[in-house]
């Protein structure tokens, strides 16, 4: 936080035009003039934070300004002395990213722990006196941001920091607020460091905290510091958009005019809106002049339209699809289903007479609110709902932010003891921008789970179940069989397959297909303690084993050809009284199908001849079962054993050697009579260890 420091205006990247448009810049020298004049009278508020208290009142008119006094004077006493690279006193950092926080909305007790977020990494201010002088959330808060000893923890200082800060953030998403604000201001004044710290300071900001500030849903800060990122990173790009926005500051814009003339049309409807120009910032302007090529007018920016009620939005919509030529693809309804990160709009594009296209959003102003300062702009998100219940300590919060990636890396970052694997980890866990939620049904409750998009089956059982999942055999997403291997898709139910047998593990190749951090942990854990099974894994397939009767035949099937062999289908084994269609085929045999069987159509194509069948008035029947269970031993005894008492005969069985503990069987079977097929099906499915029965 001290390192990353030095005047704003040595440094291009930090210019006023890379920020985003209307933020009150500090003056860093009078700021730093005002602190060495030390503390002011005590009923009189520091000139240095009158920025800062203008900010506040203007999101919350009635706080108390009295404890960021006390925070000012106790962070301007203690920082007292200490300077910047770039020569301003300290004080002028946490002066500027409190301020940065207060214009986003921050409620009084974030912007007094950012007041103190360096007080007690950097001077001689413990954590017993900011609780004893601003109480426990304060003091949670700051030693949420505080680093660890780099003495302690050598080159894994980086990482176990920022593990200390993800684990503050899950009890108190306040913690991270204060970080991204604070690695703002550090990237504005990043110029006096050597380049090659510049790139690796810009890089970790790219890779973990802009992640970050996305999933909080905190846009103003991320569009910034993405800005500045791609101005280190990538500055030959960056002077080329640069002179690309310059170019276009030059001729005529066509926006203004789009948006006079949404004005009048929501005018004329009734509709009170307020409609703005958004300029897209350095980074969305080279995305898309990569994604469009040339660039028109209206490619420079979106035109926002803020109304009063949700309602209102959709009464939007209309009149603009109505009025304009809507661009049907560029749709999507952030209202219904908001994104995982609170973000709420209608996005939308309309092409005018003149030929131009204009992206266009939607909100309300509490969205807008909440779009620009994600969870800053939830206030204090644990504040109890009367003002005089007092909350439980030992209570968990509720996360405020609902993000299952909040939840997941809180979880597998306790399985990663490796600070080389946890920061990798990190890094790719957060490269995943897009979420999925799919629904969990076991039989006796239901549920959601939330993974990232790609995630498969694997991926839900280890969610669901921890190590548990190690004995996974199988899956039913959306009631369909399927590998463990599947994705999953946005919405899909999942009932996932457990075998009984305690010492099943994971198969090597699930980690081809494991995406989220907390499965292939555990994945590569089992594989590792347990080398001799993970080698039995990749061993060649067994062939299965048969068990073949000495019946064959029509069974009660009969043909209109006088001493022609009928032959019941194999490929859907009709019994009575399905209704059949029979075939001649080579040798003089008649096959028989069920009508609906797709073998009969291919049978008319090739112009088989028809034959009429019909069932005799005899009962028996024949016909082939499917059943699919956990692999255990005694299995094919228990389940002949419930065939037999049904009195069923079985002709011919086969049993598939094991797939991930799954055992495939196939009968079939001579029935005394058709009608007891579903009970012997009920009795096949009752067998321990048989989750599927059908017929072929």
């Amino acid at each position: 936080m001290s390192a990353e420091a030095t005047n704003p205006e040595a440094h291009p990247e930090a210019r006023p035009e890379l920020r985003r448009r209307g933020r009150t810049r500090l003056d860093l020298r009078r700021l730093g003039r005002a602190a060495l004049l030390g503390p002011t009278s005590r009923d009189r508020l520091p000139d240095a934070i009158g920025h800062v208290a203008e900010a506040h009142r203007a999101h919350h008119p009635d706080a108390d300004l009295s404890v960021l006094r006390r925070a000012y004077l106790l962070a301007e006493t203690s920082h007292r002395g200490q300077m910047r690279k770039s020569g301003e006193p300290y004080i002028t950092h946490p002066l500027a990213v409190t301020l940065i926080l207060a214009e986003l909305g921050a409620e009084t007790t974030t912007l007094t722990a950012s007041l103190l977020h360096d007080t007690v990494e950097d001077t001689d201010v413990t954590l017993d006196q900011v609780r004893g002088e601003f109480g426990d959330e304060v003091c949670f808060i700051v030693d949420g941001v505080t680093k660890v000893e780099k003495i302690d923890y050598g080159a894994a200082a980086e990482p176990e920091t920022f593990r200390k800060m993800l684990v503050a953030t899950g009890n108190d998403v306040r913690v991270m607020s204060i970080k991204l604000a604070d690695r703002l201001h550090n990237m504005r004044t990043l110029g006096v460091m050597r380049p090659e710290k510049q790139a690796r300071i810009a890089k970790v900001t790219r890779d973990v905290l802009i992640p970050l500030a996305e999933r909080l849903g905190v846009q103003a800060l991320k569009t910034e510091l993405e800005d500045l990122v791609f101005a280190i990173l990538h500055p030959e790009e960056y002077e080329s958009t640069r002179a690309l926005i310059a170019a276009h500051a030059g001729v005529s814009d066509p926006l203004p005019a789009i948006a006079d003339s949404v004005r009048a049309v929501l005018r004329d409807a009734g509709i009170a809106a307020e409609v703005q120009v958004r300029p897209r910032h350095f980074v969305s302007v080279h995305r898309i002049a990569r994604m469009r090529g040339e660039l028109r007018g209206s490619d420079f920016g979106r035109i926002l339209v803020l109304v009063g009620e949700n309602a209102d939005c959709y009464a939007v919509l209309g009149e603009l699809h109505t009025c304009f030529t809507p661009v049907i693809s560029e749709f999507k309804d952030f209202i219904a289903t908001p994104k995982f990160n609170l973000y709420q709009s209608l996005h939308t594009a309309v092409a005018t007479p003149e030929g131009y296209v204009a992206e266009v959003i939607v909100r309300t102003r509490q969205m807008h609110r909440v779009a620009e300062a994600g969870v800053v702009a939830l206030g204090n998100p644990y504040a109890t709902a009367t003002p005089d219940a007092a909350a439980d300590p030992d209570e968990e919060r509720v996360d405020p932010t609902r993000p299952g990636w909040l939840s997941r890396l809180l979880d597998w970052q306790q399985s990663a003891p490796d600070p080389d694997t946890f920061w990798s980890v990190l890094r790719a866990e957060l490269a995943q921008d897009r979420e999925i939620t799919v629904f969990r049904e076991d039989g006796s409750a239901t549920g959601t789970i939330s993974l990232p998009a790609g995630a498969s089956c694997i991926d839900a059982a280890y969610a669901q179940h921890g190590e548990a999942a190690h004995g996974c055999i199988g899956a039913r997403v959306n009631g369909r069989l399927t590998s463990l291997s599947s994705p999953l898709s946005d919405g899909d139910t999942v009932q996932l397959l457990l075998a009984q047998d305690a010492s099943s593990g994971p198969a090597a190749e699930w980690l081809d297909h494991a995406k989220t951090p907390a499965a292939r942990i555990a994945i590569s854990s089992w594989l590792d303690s347990h080398p001799d099974r993970a080698m039995a894994t990749t061993s060649a397939a067994r062939a299965p084993l048969s068990v073949v009767g000495a019946r064959g035949g029509g069974g009660n099937a009969v043909a209109d050809l006088p001493d022609a062999t009928v032959r019941l289908a194999g490929c859907c084994t009709p019994v009575p009284p399905d209704a059949v269609a029979g075939f001649l085929v080579r040798g003089g045999a008649v096959t028989v199908h069920r009508i609906h069987c797709a073998a009969v159509a291919q049978m008319r194509a090739v112009g088989r001849t028809s034959v009429a069948v019909h069932w005799r008035a005899t009962a028996d029947c024949r016909v082939t079962l499917l059943a699919e269970s956990f692999g255990r031993p005694h299995l094919l005894a228990d389940l002949t054993e419930a065939i037999a008492r049904e009195g069923v005969e079985v002709v011919s069985a086969t049993v598939e050697p094991p797939v991930e503990q799954r055992v495939r069987h196939s009968y079939t079977l001579q029935l005394p009579d058709a009608a007891g097929l579903p009970a012997l099906m009920r009795a096949m499915r009752d067998v321990p260890g048989v989750y599927d029965v059908r017929r072929a």
